[in-house]
């Protein structure tokens, strides 16, 4: 299971801070509700930054993303061999990243019903403006563009890169995110919408599963355009 625990810390700890923002700004009595998409941004920039850090000192490449394994390997720049350890871990440390933001933010789910911002946009991504054709091109665009440009950063793990990373994901977000919340990563929208599905979450909502696939292929073939254009300039 080469890769496997790195991707699962990394994707948990990408998952515990950047849910548990969107719980602190969404639910009652959190002093952070009401904070705004800079706030946001920059708290999934920072998350993916410690995550990359912590999943390079466990031995993976700090994909934390389907869509960065995917389609890196389907252009030769990722093996194989690799490719389901990675997804498990990811998707499987996501969820556990989710249920420990629910556990974290119990008492505040208890206080905060459906209509007062507890909701599945706490744990997973929607958009702005329901249109499936445009939601699946948003998320494609945003994550081609993170997608190749995190092809030129060279390794991703090593001294200030991470940091950079984030910084990327951050302008992704303010540049590009808005239309749908850049999702850029299946396993970061489908397991937490899972996690607050099936766990039980007091007064929550719907999972919005009708618009689930949007966050999981777009990034998918994002992902796959960018690789693949790599491949081709180089």
């Amino acid at each position: 299971m080469n890769g496997f625990l790195g991707e699962f810390l990394g994707t948990m700890i990408l998952i515990v801070f950047g849910v548990g923002c969107g719980a602190g700004i969404s639910l009652n009595k959190a002093y952070a509700k009401g904070q705004g998409w800079l706030f946001v941004a920059l708290a999934w920039g920072m998350a993916v930054t410690f995550g990359v850090y912590v999943a390079g000192q466990f031995g993976s490449q700090g994909h934390l993303n389907p869509a960065v394994t995917i389609g890196f390997a389907l252009f030769g720049f990722f093996p194989w061999s690799q490719v389901l350890p990675y997804l498990l871990g990811q998707f499987l440390g996501a969820f556990v990243g989710a249920a420990l933001v629910i556990l974290h933010y119990y008492p505040h789910f208890k206080a905060t019903k459906a209509d007062e911002g507890n909701s599945v946009g706490i744990f997973a991504t929607g958009p702005a403006i329901s249109n499936p054709v445009f939601n699946f091109l948003s998320e494609t665009i945003a994550t081609f563009f993170f997608v190749f440009t995190l092809l030129n950063l060279g390794n991703f793990t090593q001294g200030l890169k991470p940091l950079v990373v984030g910084l990327l994901i951050m302008v992704v977000g303010q540049a590009l995110g808005s239309t749908t919340g850049f999702a850029l990563n299946p396993a970061r929208d489908f397991s937490p919408r899972l996690a607050y599905a099936i766990l039980p979450v007091p007064n929550k909502g719907g999972a919005n599963w009708a618009y689930a696939w949007v966050p999981v292929l777009g990034p998918i073939a994002g992902g796959i355009l960018a690789s693949g254009l790599q491949a081709l300039l180089k």
